[in-house]
């Protein structure tokens, strides 16, 4: 079987292509990377005119497979899911795996103020910002469920299923938010965060990332 492709932005800002990054090397799964920086503004021309070399759709991240192409994050984790099933990048059992999807479902919609206002940027010294009533209710719901998961199916592993999934690649860049801008969470979420973020994975792309030039202004939060 030929190697994935995957296409993503920059390291340093791009949550979108984390997630399918993490679902790849935390599974193990041999893949090959190409990365196309967004410049300035995001969405300019030329990153436009690169990107659609491989997707119409003009965003990041993207799969290549197979003479197949497959294009959003959530997308990409179910077809990874589907094409390296002994990787069980879902969890096996039933109801683990529905959990696992609809808390997947709801990161992908769902937590818009801590995203919005919290942007991903790794070189972030962690610098504490003021949190409004709903970052807080974000926070208080993801932690919520970090904690449900945990405690239902986590006993095999640190990860919230146990084993590491599709959901902690899903979740990986608001836990990078939540350290970044150093936002206080529980003791258990600590150890969470410890987890994911401590996996080989996670500290190769954080590595690639500190060595970027490129800014966004945009997500460059004081």
């Amino acid at each position: 079987m030929a190697k994935p492709l995957l296409i993503i932005g920059n390291k340093n800002y791009s949550s979108w292509s984390l997630r399918p990054y993490m679902a790849l090397a935390g599974a193990g799964i041999a893949f090959e990377e190409k990365l196309i920086p967004f410049g300035q503004p995001i969405g300019n021309a030329e990153f436009l005119k690169k990107l659609r070399r491989y997707t119409k759709a003009g965003l990041v991240p993207v799969l290549q497979h197979d003479g197949l192409t497959v294009w959003d994050s959530l997308a990409i984790l179910e077809y990874l899911a589907e094409t390296w099933p002994r990787k069980n990048l879902w969890p096996t059992n039933k109801a683990a795996r529905a959990m696992a999807r609809s808390i997947c479902a709801e990161m992908h919609s769902g937590f818009r103020h801590l995203r919005n206002g919290f942007p991903m940027n790794l070189r972030r010294h962690y610098k504490p910002l003021v949190l409004n009533d709903a970052v807080l209710q974000d926070v208080a719901r993801m932690e919520y469920i970090f904690a449900q998961a945990r405690k239902l199916y986590g006993q095999d592993g640190p990860f919230l299923f146990g084993e590491f999934s599709n959901a902690d690649a899903m979740f990986a860049p608001a836990l990078t938010r939540l350290e970044t801008f150093a936002i206080p969470v529980s003791k258990s979420t600590g150890k969470y965060i410890h987890a994911v973020l401590g996996t080989k994975a996670f500290q190769k792309w954080k590595a690639d990332a500190l060595k970027e030039t490129w800014i966004v202004a945009e997500d460059e939060v004081d």
